[in-house]
């Protein structure tokens, strides 16, 4: 039972936290579930590709993107080891993923059936719980997501990046932690169009910029 390798591990993530290694023998068996391994940038799920388990990341990372009819690219979010995702699709009339949803580096998934995770919420008030609290917050990720990206010019998108990573690294140079492309794409707009914004910004002295950093030449725009 390859599961049994990954009990430990599934026992330190609050969905499981109630549960004992009797009760994922008891509820487990080779017909509710399976563990897979992607490589890096395997496409996992295409978009309206029909969602039918709950996927736990048990080594990894993925990334979901939504990608429309012109061909333009939007990164919804990155999931790292813990997380799941298919919880918020597995129950719905229409369950099929609405994003493409590939590895971003070598990983391995946790896929559980409906069924399972039918009785294991009948079983255990906790991992009910947790199950309707992982689905509230995507739904509430993915709002704030198309209120920022529908709302706010590509110059507050910036600057509401430059003020959160000016907190978080308790400096006015910004190291970047991602391509100008990747970027562009969590904002959901093309490169060349985050590139003339910075320009702006930078021939209007707010800040200075290489492919690797940002520096905030005005605080001002970040303590408004």
């Amino acid at each position: 039972m390859k599961l049994k390798y990954y009990i430990p591990l599934l026992k330190t993530f609050d969905l499981f936290k109630n549960l004992t290694e009797k009760d994922f023998y008891t509820f487990f068996n080779e017909n509710n579930h399976r563990i897979s391994n992607y490589p890096k940038k395997t496409l996992i799920y295409l978009q309206n590709e029909k969602c039918n388990t709950l996927d736990i990341i048990l080594e990894g990372a993925l990334l979901i993107q939504n990608v429309d009819e012109n061909g333009n690219i939007l990164t919804i979010n990155i999931f790292e080891t813990g997380s799941k995702i298919g919880g918020n699709l597995l129950f719905c009339d229409q369950n099929n993923y609405p994003m493409n949803v590939s590895s971003i580096e070598d990983s391995t998934l946790l896929h559980i059936k409906k069924d399972l995770i039918l009785s294991l919420c009948q079983y255990d008030y906790h991992f009910l719980y947790e199950f309707m609290r992982d689905i509230s917050n995507k739904a509430f990720m993915l709002g704030n997501k198309l209120k920022t990206i529908s709302m706010k010019t590509i110059r507050e998108q910036i600057i509401e990046f430059l003020t959160y990573e000016y907190f978080r690294q308790n400096s006015l140079k910004i190291s970047l932690n991602m391509t100008k492309k990747e970027w562009a794409e969590r904002l959901g707009i093309h490169r060349p169009s985050l590139s003339r914004e910075l320009a702006k910004m930078q021939k209007e002295g707010l800040i200075e910029y290489d492919r690797n950093s940002i520096t905030i030449k005005n605080k001002n725009i970040i303590t408004k």
